[in-house]
């Protein structure tokens, strides 16, 4: 989760790191904290946001071309400034940030502590430091050597920087399961965990694999594995633009990517739909086809948004590529011995590419020898490198902790799969594809139609805003709206919120229903239209405000509902796709009206590197 920002170079590090980690608050900030080195190693870290640590290092001593900066997401230990990173040795000569968790730190803390070792903190990356100061003075070796052995003795995932007081030259960095990047410029280089402190200064960038150490200087870039065997780095070159960094005149970055998702989803299908010819172009699927044409059974693992996608894509590959789907939270399938075969196909889906259980799920399902398929946005980062074959989404960077835009382009993404595999399977007619395809290509201008409902959905937002509990219904391929609809509002406004399937009301749910209780419906005109206005006559029977989600021009549920937000009609596998926006803008309001931190929610961070 943490935001690591590292620099060796000829510029003010300062500058950059502070301007790094702003731009990686998303991932962390319960703390921050600084270090730099100038002849002296001068460490600033305070509790809160980045803010609060400029203006607690304001007066102080800040050259140097040489340091390292972290946004806390707090693992061991509270939130604090003790806690903070960086972390020094017990010399004060060494000093750490890290992002992951040590597995191991409390039996390696305590052979510290029995070598005369006392800790400041309470976290698990003071115990690492010191550890890679202890093997140093053992065995008389040099920095590079010490951290090299410690790593081998460590287990769990990192992202890690290092500095030494005595080595002004020497930056290092190394990660295991941890997201992590390195810049390449002139006479200078960049570390951080995603490329968005980076973009600004190159487009030149290696990503190191896992149990890689970086040793870093002004002129050159050395790349050892934990052998100590020396690696050739693949560098690659950033797409990412410096513009999708800021807020372009919104408020937030969630209303910006919410606005975003027109041109998203039109990007996740650039150049792979050819409507006409009932064709459906996925290069990344090409060499394992017909791994998916023979595949008796495809598991979906996933977490949190990722997770409903998931469920919508069960709907859409079981109706049209006619193979069975199972969807698993990722952090219940590692754990669960599943039984995984040689023709299954496991499909990865994460917006970061870097969610440490969907990772430790694909490597599982990996080593029993099923076909991994990895749906990310993040290009380079983990799980495509882990997986076989797949394909990204191309929705640009996502900054806002609550995920929109990324939800509706993985949705696609989705889409186009079963697309794919039920042209190739022969399991939908041409001119069935043709059409989907076709419809699908319209998704974007629907949803911009979606999005001029927003002074509608504000009022409402207004009414509502004060609940402590809603409710979120929906039936077949929208009861994962539902759930996706109830989890944003939990996200961003702190309002309890429920996401059922309609017809389970009954068997619970419906003892919380008063006038008091909000009850969002999602009841646009499917194949389960009259079953949902039934569901919805019960709710009112009872007094529960209803909100709904209904097909354009829809009078009977007009007349029922307290509130209807319209969407556009469209092909009921799409609808997912524009049910949602009203629901994203619903949340984002309420959250605006009740005060809330919409894009760093409280306690929650955007990409969850650790279990």
């Amino acid at each position: 989760m943490c935001g690591i920002v590292g620099y060796i170079g000829h510029r003010d590090a300062w500058e950059i790191i502070i301007k790094g980690l702003k731009r990686l608050e998303y991932r962390g900030y319960d703390s921050a904290g600084v270090a730099l080195v100038n002849g002296e190693m001068n460490i600033y870290k305070k509790a809160g946001k980045v803010n609060d640590l400029e203006r607690f290092a304001e007066n102080e001593e800040l050259s140097g071309s040489l340091g390292m900066g972290h946004t806390r997401w707090a693992t061991h230990g509270a939130p604090s400034d003790r806690n903070a990173h960086p972390h020094l040795s017990g010399s004060q000569k060494l000093a750490i940030v890290h992002n992951g968790i040590i597995e191991n730190y409390a039996a390696i803390k305590e052979m510290l502590v029995q070598k005369g070792h006392t800790f400041l903190s309470d976290t698990d990356t003071e115990v690492l430091i010191k550890l890679i100061e202890q093997i140093q003075m053992e065995g008389e070796s040099d920095l590079r050597e010490a951290v090299r052995v410690a790593l081998t003795h460590v287990t769990g995932a990192f992202a890690i920087v290092i500095l030494s007081k005595e080595e002004p030259d020497l930056l290092i960095a190394a990660r295991k399961g941890s997201p992590m990047v390195i810049g390449i410029g002139e006479h200078e280089y960049f570390v951080a965990s995603d490329a968005s402190p980076i973009v600004e200064y190159t487009k030149q960038v290696y990503y190191p694999d896992d149990n890689v150490l970086v040793f870093l200087n002004r002129e050159n870039m050395e790349i050892r594995d934990l052998a100590n065997l020396k690696i050739t780095p693949y560098i690659q070159e950033l797409e990412l633009e410096l513009e999708a960094l800021e807020k372009g005149g919104y408020e937030h970055f969630m209303l910006k990517e919410i606005h975003e998702q027109p041109r998203s989803i039109a990007n996740c299908m650039r150049g792979r739909i050819h409507a006409e010819e009932a064709r459906i172009n996925l290069g990344g699927i090409s060499e394992y086809a017909n791994k998916f044409l023979q595949a008796q059974r495809i598991i979906i693992v996933s977490c949190g948004t990722s997770w409903h996608a998931g469920l919508v894509g069960e709907y859409l590959i079981e109706e049209y590529a006619r193979i069975p789907v199972e969807v698993e939270y990722a952090s219940e399938f590692r754990y669960r011995n599943p039984i995984i075969g040689k023709d299954d196909i496991v499909i990865a889906i994460s917006q970061s590419g870097e969610t440490a259980d969907t990772m430790a799920a694909v490597e599982l399902a990996k080593k029993a020898g099923a076909t991994i398929f990895g749906i990310c946005n993040v290009v380079g980062s983990s799980i495509p490198r882990l997986s076989h074959a797949g394909m990204y989404t191309h929705a640009g960077p996502e900054i806002g902790v609550a995920s929109t835009k990324a939800f509706t382009a993985q949705v696609t993404a989705l889409s186009l799969l079963a697309l794919y595999i039920a042209k190739h399977k022969g399991s939908l007619p041409s001119s069935r594809i043709a059409t989907l395809l076709a419809e699908l290509q319209k998704t974007p201008d629907l949803i911009t139609s979606c999005l001029k409902s927003e002074p509608l959905v504000q009022l409402i937002a207004s009414e509502i805003k004060d609940s402590t509990n809603c409710l979120f219904l929906g039936r077949g391929i929208n009861f994962p709206v539902a759930l996706e609809g109830a989890l944003k509002l939990k996200e961003i406004s702190y309002i309890h919120a429920e996401g059922y399937p309609a017809a389970e009301m009954k068997h619970g749910p419906i003892a919380l229903i008063d006038e008091q209780m909000p009850v969002v419906v999602i009841a646009t005109k499917d194949s389960s239209y009259e079953k949902i206005i039934s569901n919805i006559q019960e709710v009112k029977a009872r007094k529960g405000k209803i909100i709904a989600i209904v097909t354009e021009g829809d009078t009977v549920i007009r007349d029922i509902a307290d509130y209807i937000i319209e969407i556009p009609f469209c092909e009921e596998a799409l609808t997912p796709i524009l049910a949602t926006i009203p629901l994203q803008l619903l949340s984002y309001h309420i959250a605006v009206m009740r005060g809330c931190n919409v894009d760093q929610p409280r306690n929650l961070a955007k990409s969850v590197t650790v279990e």
